[in-house]
């Protein structure tokens, strides 16, 4: 039998946690809302008694549990020495929108003192620090539709490959900010770039001339080799510590050119060297596709 794999969702109120619940619900996990953290093991002792085959869970948890925070890290370490994969989601959205979501729906958050949504969205950060810094991944919910946000569980957590690492490659511009869920970050401004190249400027990383013009340079090929090199070390120790999936991020400065052309290229290696299950998101393009052997 498989590892039972619980995966904790939590975050800030307001950001999408019953949409991510939901959709692991279709993908087959059995879904507990506001269970109290205390209960968590007992409920495992509970299906292990009874012989249950639930083998995916996840449990809602969040300040509506305040009292039960304290001790929220001694129990997440007690049911990882189980035969138990234990993971926590964090999701989050930038103040701003999480503003703007409470006065379309005319909901109170839940830690608004007389009505002020900020203070409550404030408090609720400084509370949830502890839990969000051991985060295995945190979703920033800020950019993105309820659909996307559904997309995004389901490429995560689908059995396709089951066991095997997921890998997402992100080109991205450091001028609009880090991806917050990186795991490796490659910063390519260092090599040459494109856009003061007039014939080249208004073209993007995806043209071949674009890419031509960015491989053919010494520095780019140098720079490609030590990086394979490093990948080819690093992966196989991830996979054999159980990392279940891996975000590489690629930033140029403006996110259209040196990093679309290296981040792409270092999918599709990835896949030619044996990783099936590689994603490719050109952030500033708004492109994300699975990458393919050719």
């Amino acid at each position: 039998m498989s590892r039972r794999k619980i995966v904790i969702i939590t975050g800030l109120s307001g950001s999408g946690k019953s949409t991510v619940s939901k959709t692991l619900e279709d993908l087959g996990y059995f879904c507990v809302d506001n269970l109290p953290v205390d209960l968590t093991p007992k409920l495992i002792e509970l299906m292990d008694a009874g012989g249950t085959e639930l083998q995916k869970i996840a449990l809602i948890i969040d300040l509506r549990q305040r009292k039960f925070f304290p001790r929220y890290s001694a129990i997440f370490d007690s049911l990882e020495l189980r035969d138990t994969s234990l993971e926590i989601l964090f999701i989050e959205s930038r103040d701003e929108v999480l503003i703007r979501r409470y006065s379309e729906t005319r909901r109170q958050h839940p830690l608004a003192v007389d009505g002020d949504v900020v203070d409550g969205i404030q408090k609720e950060r400084a509370e949830l620090k502890e839990i969000k810094d051991r985060a295995d991944r945190i979703i920033d919910t800020s950019d993105i539709t309820v659909h996307q946000l559904r997309d995004e569980i389901k490429k995560i957590y689908s059995d396709l490959h089951a066991g095997e690492l997921q890998i997402q490659v992100n080109a991205f511009g450091f001028g609009k900010g880090l991806p917050l869920d990186s795991d490796l970050l490659f910063d390519v401004r260092f090599l040459p770039n494109p856009f003061f190249v007039e014939n080249l400027k208004s073209k993007d990383g995806r043209n071949q001339e674009v890419i031509d013009w960015i491989l053919e340079k010494p520095v780019t090929k140098t720079f490609l080799k030590k990086v394979y090199d490093l990948l080819n070390f690093l992966l196989p120790l991830y996979i054999k510590e159980g990392k279940q999936y891996l975000n590489i991020s690629v930033g140029c400065t403006g996110g259209r050119h040196r990093s679309v052309v290296v981040g792409a290229l270092l999918a599709k290696t990835l896949v030619a060297q044996g990783y099936h299950n590689v994603r490719l998101k050109l952030r500033e393009l708004g492109v994300e596709t699975r990458v393919e052997t050719d």
